[in-house]
């Protein structure tokens, strides 16, 4: 009578039923191996790293449950879920200690580093660390601001970069250049394959360079090749190699494999991580997110790791 209305509870239809669902069934799966020991909050983690020969891959379960990936975690303050996210650290941490680079006196670049851990880890380990991210006042960092992950850490160097616009004053000055899922949002893949050749400039001769970025399960269907995520096929990953192997670079071989953990063919959907408003129901554990849907192509990541010429 007074004109109040009452708040309208979001439809619950069979398309919002069935990916409820599916977020609970992948929780459960994540449990039971957490609780099975392979990983999650109270696995070991080893004190020591581990060679195992890292080149190119795809993000899998059974890195997820391995004890190299484990040391990084402890080392970098990660808990071993199910995330491609904590793959991605666990690469360039490894993929750079195995390169003898984790020492006093090597000096590394970090591209839009935003909120990672890596550069500080790096920094404790006495290496020079410049972190770069986006300039705050580009219009294109609203993005990254607005969802806490653009931030300069003020307890080491850090500089305003532009990825498709490298400074020239930074070429030929670090032993390491990295980037984590940052290149694939340059707005085409064309844009993310020029900035890999353009860090390469950064290097010393000899140097390493080791990025990740988001990679499209399907090899053949057509690419998302433009827009505010772009996902390189294998395809793409072969012309890149191609174009480095001109430059007199060399890229790793890559290995294709997506794996065969029941994990590795889960395929997690949006919305990702806790979301308070999804459903009038308690949020269960995180689900796995080593695959991800985007738009409408399986995601994952890739890691790659490439020898500057000498």
């Amino acid at each position: 009578m007074f004109g109040f209305r009452r708040r309208r509870r979001p439809a619950f239809g069979f398309a919002r039923v069935a990916a409820w669902n599916t977020k609970v069934l992948g929780a459960v799966l994540a449990r039971q191996c957490y609780e099975a020991g392979l990983a999650g909050p109270d696995i070991p983690l080893p004190a020591e790293p581990e060679h195992v020969g890292l080149a190119g891959c795809l993000c899998r379960q059974a890195d997820l449950e391995s004890p190299w990936l484990h040391h990084w975690c402890g080392a970098l303050g990660m808990v071993p879920f199910y995330h491609r996210k904590v793959w991605e650290m666990a690469f360039v941490a490894q993929a750079i200690w195995e390169a003898g680079l984790l020492a006093p006196g090597r000096r590394a670049l970090g591209f839009a580093v935003g909120r990672e851990a890596l550069p500080g880890f790096l920094a404790a380990q006495g290496l020079e660390v410049l972190a770069t991210d986006l300039d705050p006042a580009d219009p294109r960092a609203a993005r990254w601001i607005s969802t806490g992950q653009h931030a300069p850490q003020p307890s080491l160097p850090f500089r305003a970069v532009d990825m498709t616009r490298i400074p020239r004053d930074l070429h030929g000055q670090f032993d390491l250049v990295w980037s984590a899922c940052a290149l694939e949002h340059l707005g085409s893949l064309r844009a993310g394959e020029d900035f890999i050749l353009e860090a390469m400039r950064c290097l010393k001769p000899g140097g390493l360079a080791i990025h990740t970025t988001e990679f499209d399960l399907d090899a053949d269907g057509p690419p998302l090749s433009r827009g505010g995520t772009v996902l390189f096929q294998a395809r793409h990953i072969e012309k890149l190699g191609h174009r480095l192997a001109r430059a007199g670079h060399r890229m790793r071989p890559v290995d294709f494999d997506p794996g065969a953990g029941l994990l590795d063919q889960f395929i997690d959907q949006p919305p990702y991580g806790a979301a308070a408003d999804r459903w009038p129901l308690s949020q269960p554990a995180e689900t796995p997110h080593l695959r991800a849907l985007v738009e409408d192509r399986v995601a994952t990541s890739i890691g790659l790791i490439i020898e500057a010429k000498h």
